[in-house]
């Protein structure tokens, strides 16, 4: 599926989950057996409707912009974010023969560790969203090492310090945005990572909550004793009537009141942990590789509590019926967010669809290596400060050469968290779960299992993240059990490694080479 297209009037879309209706189906759709099901990510928000069967009947897209108002730093206006999952929702009901009415539950799911400050009293944020890919609390995050909290966050949080995660782009808002600190202190201002905020909009002010998953992303919650950490919120001077009420994944949110009908919101989930749930990884060493703006990689480990690994993250998984099970985590802060780089910022290509057919015609020799460390390196390396570069430019390098290293970053980079998992975890991937929009491209999941020496399967319907709140959504109303989830989804395509292995190791050491380079280079921000 394209991004930003309507599925319009719900017609059967090129996926396992086909719609008509049927005196069932209608009997249903009085009864409110439909799912709606929203996704609030950072460059679009959409929704979609799901019936009893697991079947997608619509999905709607709003894109919005990105702001960028210094280097390392990315914002976003949080009406955009409201309105625009407002408008998705319009645009669903309006495309789509299903009446509000006949909804039965909301999931939401969302953008992690973006994080928003706002004021109770007018509904107004106090300052931008700052988004997971910001940098500008790097130097905090290092005065942070250098007072040895590090151990305390990566054993209670399950985190490593990075600018990546909430803690500190809160504290930031506090410092920094005059009058912040008072009104806090004046019991004012509540804080949230995105679904918080929506909540909050979509039940009038009624419910200031998270659930489980957001908030083992924020380095201020213990993923042990399940609460908000006092020693790390002390330091960080962050008062706790800021931060929402921590719930499971499939509790109870409060309603959304949608044009005279009250509905319920049953479920929510950070998007990489409903991509996982959506990719049925419900036993320990399944995997999932999300192809977002990110490269997000998540292994479900077990309800058992979580070892302290090193480069690795561990998060939640999932809250289900009072029951939390955990995840080992590695993020590639840049994958598509470099395919857009070559649309919008070098004029490449007109569209992400034509990246494939670019690839494809590209010399076979080329070596062309591009590490895309636009707002530094995640796992394994973790260098903040690292920036973008290019290896291996020759005289007749060109438009294909370029466009076909972006696409191997992501694959290589997929790589490097998967040989990390496998040494961490003691679990042998045999095969890598994908979804995401960039999943859809041929060349570069080849290539991906080409530089894995492993399976990679693609599943009918690669917008995992959706089905995965929906699914939640299920569970909670008691429409599906794991295992009737496990049934719904369906395979597409399975990608087989071709390359030699000599070949794929040479390729790889290219790659390890470069990124070694790029760490070294003298020309990083102080």
């Amino acid at each position: 599926m394209a991004f930003g297209t309507l599925l319009s009037k719900c017609e059967s879309i090129n996926n396992p989950f086909t719609f008509s209706f049927t005196k069932h189906s209608i009997i249903l759709a009085i009864m409110k057996e439909f799912i709606l099901a929203l996704d609030q990510g950072t460059s679009s928000s959409r929704a979609a409707i799901f019936d009893k069967e697991g079947s997608v009947l619509g999905l709607a897209n709003k894109a919005y912009d990105l702001i960028f108002p210094k280097s390392g730093w990315v914002e976003q206006n949080p009406e955009d974010i409201w309105s625009s999952q407002m408008n998705a929702i319009d645009l669903l009901f309006e495309e789509c023969s299903i009446d509000p009415e006949q909804i039965a539950a909301i999931g939401i799911t969302n953008q992690r560790e973006t994080s928003i400050l706002w004021d109770k009293t007018t509904g107004k944020a106090i300052y931008n969203a700052i988004v997971w890919q910001d940098r500008r609390t790097a130097a905090y995050c290092r005065f942070l090492e250098k007072n040895r909290l590090g151990q305390h966050i990566k054993s209670e949080t399950g985190l490593l310090i990075d600018p990546y995660f909430s803690g500190t782009k809160l504290r930031w808002i506090l410092e920094n945005v005059e009058g912040a600190r008072e009104l806090a202190n004046r019991g004012r201002l509540l804080f949230g990572t995105v679904d918080a905020y929506l909540l909050w909009k979509m039940t009038g002010g009624k419910e200031h909550a998270t659930d489980v998953t957001n908030a083992s992303r924020t380095m201020l919650f213990n993923i042990h004793a399940l609460e908000w950490d006092k020693r790390i919120l002390e330091v960080m001077d962050i008062p706790r009537q800021l931060l929402p009420e921590v719930k499971m994944s499939t509790d109870e949110f409060g309603t959304f009141a949608y044009k005279g009908n009250e509905i319920p919101i049953k479920a929510i989930a950070g998007d990489q942990h409903a991509a996982l749930f959506g990719q049925v990884c419900f036993e320990e060493g399944m995997a999932k590789n999300t192809y977002g703006t990110g490269c997000f990689m998540l292994m479900n480990t077990g309800e058992d509590k979580p070892k302290n690994r090193g480069k690795l993250l561990n998060t939640i998984a999932w809250g289900i019926n009072s029951k939390v099970s955990y995840a080992v985590e590695g993020s590639v802060f840049i994958a598509g967010a470099a395919v857009q780089w070559l649309r919008d910022g070098l004029s490449l290509i007109d569209s992400v669809e034509q990246t494939e057919k670019f690839a494809l015609e590209s010399r076979k020799d080329s070596r062309v290596v591009l590490v895309p460390a636009f707002t530094g390196l995640g796992a394994p390396y973790w260098d903040s400060q690292a920036k973008g570069a290019i290896y291996g430019l020759e005289q007749n390098t060109g438009r294909p050469e370029l466009i076909r290293a972006t696409l191997e970053s992501l694959a290589f980079q997929s790589r490097d968290l998967i040989d990390l998992m496998e040494n961490e975890s003691g679990y042998t991937l045999r095969t890598l779960k994908v979804d995401g929009g960039a999943s859809s491209n041929n060349f570069l999941m080849q290539f991906q299992a080409d530089i894995l020496g492993k399976e990679v399967i693609r599943p009918a319907f690669t917008e995992s993240t959706v089905f995965g709140i929906a699914a939640m959504v299920g569970i909670s109303l008691g429409f599906w059990s794991q295992k009737e989830i496990s049934s719904i989804v369906k395979t597409d395509r399975i990608f087989s490694p071709m390359m030699e292995d000599f070949e794929r190791e040479n390729r790889y050491a290219n790659w390890k080479s470069a990124v070694s380079s790029t760490m070294a280079w003298k020309g990083k921000a102080l």
